[in-house]
């Protein structure tokens, strides 16, 4: 199949606007037209059939008053077959056949073409019609009427019309065809049909002309808005005319406006927002490394210290180093949300990392490892490890140990994928919590507003992970009675990440999350 065909079927699909309008006409074209040539049709053939019918039926009747009338009551067979031949001499286009009675009960027939019309040629019901006698009134002056029944006999159509001299003597029959008109009425009907065709064909063209006119700015009210949805927020549609469409295209453009300055407002607002936090954390490294400096200095002389001064003393230090992890977390949120997180790539022996970054927070006795060794992956090892230290941390805050971490790969839509499972055996996260666990600074319940960690580890794994191209998925796992058995977070990422290296850091679309 051609280009140029895929385009017209294309346009043409079956849930098309343009199909459905070009169906729509030819189907009332179609139908004013078959309509108009079938009232045409029976009014034509009415017509022609009458007008033959009349004649035909007019000049025998005449023909039986000035010939047969003039026979004597009991004709003979010669005289009746001189008779029709005469009826017939003059060009009447039918012949006749007439019947009369030598003797009481006993018929003789007279034919002007016994080859061509015979008595077996007139139906029954009008022999019964025309020997009818009928009574004589002021309403039926006459006791004889002149019938007629149109009949066919080897596929041409006949008229049969016949009738009896009024005070005795022979009944006339008269046969004519009715070929002629047939193919009159045929080739009438032919020129309809090709009428009826050339208009619902010319119904299609008017359609496409129409549809075009309709869906041209249609479509580019399409374009506009995919444009539009695509972040081309400064798209426009030209307006011209004063019709429904042109109502609509100014609308679109007014909403389009609208829309634009509402995100300009929003990425100004957002911007000062990022800036503001950004600014806010390095104003505040510096008195925090003072601080971290001093309560090291306590830290390390708390044993001598007052019992009453200790608790507090304690209480600083662990605050301080919250507060020193939130800053670092707030500026590392920061340079994802400004874009200018980047990686730094080394060829990782998973193993190995997972096991440096357990024994680095002494976790080693509540973590199970279940990852062989020589799984080797293109990755940021620092982003790896902040990734690790978040869900595993997590995973033993909330779910306690033992925590099982299973290192697989798979072959992914593009590519192997290093696939690594952290699953713990505690209560698991609550249904109407999933949803929400990568979101920053969410709390899972409202009774726990302040929590150990800053509320930013899960969601500073997610921007870490789709930074290299991957993600992570957070569920609850069943148990054999299948009841919750823990929570299970998987990280998915390519085992070679050197396709997004040195780009820009990707906004989570989760938003933000809970601390590990």
């Amino acid at each position: 199949m051609t280009e140029g065909n895929k385009g017209v079927f294309g346009r043409l699909r079956l849930s098309s606007l343009r199909l459905r309008l070009v169906v729509v006409f030819a189907l009332v074209a179609l139908t004013a037209a078959v309509s108009a040539s079938g009232i045409a049709y029976w009014l034509n053939r009415e017509a022609v059939l009458k007008r033959t019918q009349d004649s035909a039926l007019n000049d025998f009747r005449q023909e039986m008053q000035n010939r047969v009338a003039t026979l004597p009551l009991r004709p003979t067979q010669e005289d009746l077959r001189r008779a029709s031949e005469e009826m017939t001499a003059g060009g009447a286009g039918y012949q006749v056949l007439l019947l009369g009675e030598r003797a009481a009960g006993k018929p003789i027939v007279g034919a002007s073409d016994p080859d061509v019309f015979t008595l077996t040629d007139v139906p029954t019901a009008l022999r019964e019609a025309v020997d009818t006698r009928r009574p004589v009134t002021d309403a039926n002056p006459y006791p004889y009427h002149l019938f007629w029944q149109r009949t066919e006999r080897g596929g041409t159509p006949y008229l049969v019309g016949g009738t009896r001299i009024d005070g005795g003597g022979p009944a006339g029959y008269m046969f004519k065809s009715l070929a002629a008109e047939k193919a009159d009425l045929n080739s009438l009907g032919w020129s309809l049909g090709i009428a009826t065709g050339l208009a619902v064909i010319g119904s299609v063209l008017l359609a496409q002309v129409a549809a075009s006119t309709v869906l041209r700015p249609v479509r580019r009210l399409g374009e506009a808005a995919r444009q539009l949805g695509e972040g081309k927020l400064d798209t426009r549609l030209r307006v011209s005319g004063a019709d429904e469409l042109s109502d609509l295209s100014r609308t679109f453009n007014s909403a389009a406006e609208n829309l634009q300055k509402k995100v300009a407002d929003m990425s100004a607002r957002e911007e000062s927002s990022r800036r503001f936090v950004a600014d806010m954390s390095h104003e505040l490294r510096t008195p925090l490394t003072a601080l971290t400096a001093v309560t090291e200095v306590l830290e390390d002389e708390q044993d001598s210290l007052d019992p009453m001064i200790a608790p507090a003393v304690a209480l600083v230090v662990s605050e301080t180093r919250r507060l020193n992890d939130l800053v670092e977390n707030l500026m590392e949120v920061t340079r994802f949300d400004a874009g200018t997180a980047r990686l730094v790539l080394d060829d990782v022996d998973i193993a190995d990392q997972i096991t440096a970054c357990v024994d680095a927070r002494a976790w080693l006795d509540a973590v199970e490892l279940d990852a062989e060794r020589g799984i080797v992956c293109r990755l940021d090892p620092r982003r790896l490890d902040v990734i690790l230290a978040n869900l595993i941390g997590n995973a033993l805050k909330h779910g306690g140990s033992p925590v099982r971490v299973s290192v697989r790969t798979e072959e992914g839509p593009d590519g192997e994928d290093l696939v690594i499972a952290v699953r713990d055996h505690g209560p698991g996260i609550p249904e109407e919590v999933l949803p929400h666990v990568f979101d920053r600074f969410y709390k899972a319940s409202a009774q726990r507003p302040r929590s150990d960690g800053s509320g930013l580890g899960l969601s500073i794994a997610m921007e870490n992970a789709l930074i290299h191209g991957g993600t992570i998925s957070a569920a609850n796992s069943a148990g054999e009675d299948g009841a919750v058995d823990g929570a299970v977070f998987v990280l998915r990422l390519p085992r070679d990440a050197s396709a997004v290296a040195g780009e820009p850091g990707t906004r989570s679309p989760q938003g933000e999350g809970e601390d590990a």
